[in-house]
């Protein structure tokens, strides 16, 4: 016997299917009002310059706003812990430079896992290297001469704050050299970097994109830069390697986005998509590279991979500088 649906009966059932397949629709609509990008330093800094940069190239494709919203303290922590209990619905990211890597080596308790917690995207770009910068009334204008002031009196350098990449770069410097500067802490490379032209300290290790325009300006001198090369924009600065410490070669590491974890794979995708686009573009390639960065964005699954062997890198580096975790 052949079954009758009643039409009313039909209707409804239709209308149901219709509005089910409607919400699926709306669920997988990504996104559909602004994301909020959390960056944990202050403002100022070259990693928040650069979040900035990349978040405005990127809002043309995803076609809404990413409101960079500043959470500093603690090289990162409170801001990414922001991230690691945010829902994941792909309205919180976060980008952050490889002090995320360097912080479980630092600090003796962490508020969440680095790995466990996160969801790691990509690395949009690697800093090559940073500027050895000194106060224009430190009496030195080279590597060597800078060394032979800190054997005869007590230099202080500022960095963003302790286990950050530059204050390793700073610690690896004074090891190499046999030197012991005063390290002095600040909340963020904006801060160090003020506290540097304010005199407050006479050193500092600094990322091209935040230096050059002091150096140029005579407000600050720099007397080497860290990576393996010169850099195009400063050509007569040597690499430390060349000024005075043969072999002496240390990048600034990743800048990188992460989501809190179980975002899923479909928004960590498109979110890559973006930001792959964004790097390809030739204005961006020449804002980043001009800085002192290369271009990179690891696809999500190559990076997810990399970013535990990163930690296990940095924390043999944080060990070699001697610095004890907090």
């Amino acid at each position: 016997m052949r079954t009758r649906i009643a039409l009313p009966v039909l209707a409804t059932a239709v209308a149901a299917s219709a509005f089910t397949l409607a919400g699926n629709a709306a669920a997988q609509a990504w996104p559909q009002r602004p994301i909020r990008l959390i960056m944990p330093f202050p403002p100022g800094g070259a990693t928040d310059a650069n979040a900035r940069a990349l978040a405005k190239e990127m809002e043309t494709s995803l076609g809404q706003s990413i409101i960079v919203d500043n959470r500093s303290g603690a090289n990162g922590i409170i801001g990414s812990d922001i991230v690691a209990k945010a829902a994941p619905d792909g309205y919180t990211m976060m980008h952050i430079s490889v002090a995320f890597a360097i912080n479980p080596s630092t600090y003796k308790k962490l508020p969440f896992d680095p790995i466990r917690d996160f969801t790691p995207i990509t690395n949009p770009i690697v800093g090559n290297g940073a500027l050895l910068l000194v106060h224009p009334s430190v009496p030195a204008r080279t590597v060597i001469e800078l060394i032979a002031v800190a054997k005869k009196q007590q230099l202080v350098f500022s960095s963003p704050g302790i286990g950050n990449v530059l204050h390793l770069i700073n610690e690896a410097f004074n090891a190499r050299a046999g030197i012991r500067m005063l390290h002095v802490p600040y909340k963020g490379a904006g801060p160090a970097l003020v506290a540097l032209l304010g005199a407050e300290s006479q050193v500092m290790v600094v990322p091209p994109l935040t230096a050059t325009t002091y150096v140029k300006a005579e407000r600050l001198r720099a007397l080497a830069y860290s990576g393996a090369k010169r850099l195009d924009t400063l050509p007569d600065i040597p690499t430390i390697s060349e000024a005075g410490l043969p072999g002496f070669q240390i990048d600034t590491g990743w800048h990188a986005w992460f989501a809190p974890p179980k975002t899923p794979d479909r928004i960590v995708n498109q979110i890559y998509g973006a930001i792959q686009k964004a790097v390809q573009t030739p204005r961006m390639r020449d804002v980043f590279t001009t800085a002192g960065y290369q271009p990179v964005a690891d696809p999500p699954a190559v990076f997810q991979k990399n970013v535990a062997a990163d930690i296990k890198r940095w924390g043999e580096i944080v060990r070699s500088a001697n610095i004890a975790p907090e």
